[in-house]
């Protein structure tokens, strides 16, 4: 009997050392769960600012407009012509359409321009480059009297340049 209450004795307190040991693991585990939980929180809300996403940047349309613009003009008091052929870019296909439904309006525009010009003038890179960006300014207060965003309209060509 000395041996039964020996053991008795014995395996409440071995029962009590797995208890405490059983309970260390279930801190440590929390506290390892909640450092790791921590740690990720404090990466992912202090890491480097995310950049925006990009816009969608639409691939150039080209207008051209047919047929090319053919105007004389005087120089030393002889005629001469002028022949351009001309395309304008836009990425927006609203653009287009207004450009395509305000054509004649659009070749009025530039036939007066180009009509306007001076031979010493043209004959020159700058004059030429001076000539585009005026194009430019013209189609563009066509889509504006239009109702449209002028400022879609990227880019005016001139893709033949003949004078005579």
């Amino acid at each position: 009997m000395a041996e039964a209450t020996a053991a008795a004795g014995q395996a409440p307190a071995a029962k009590k050392g797995k208890g405490k040991l059983a309970i260390f693991l279930v801190l440590g585990l929390l506290v390892l769960g909640g450092g790791g939980g921590g740690a990720w929180w404090w990466t992912t809300q202090h890491a480097a600012p995310k950049t925006p996403p990009k816009p969608v940047v639409l691939p150039p349309v080209y207008l051209p407009l047919d047929p090319p613009f053919v105007v004389n003009f005087e120089s030393d008091q002889q005629v001469r012509f002028l022949q351009v052929t001309v395309q304008l870019m836009s990425r927006d296909p609203q653009t287009v359409e207004l450009l395509k439904a305000n054509d004649p309006v659009v070749r009025d525009q530039l036939l007066m321009l180009f009509g306007n010009q001076k031979y010493t003038v043209l004959s020159t890179r700058e004059g030429k480059e001076v000539l585009r960006k005026q194009a430019l300014d013209s189609v563009r207060a066509v889509i504006a009297g239009a109702g449209g965003h002028p400022e879609h309209l990227e880019a005016v060509y001139f893709t033949s340049f003949v004078m005579q």
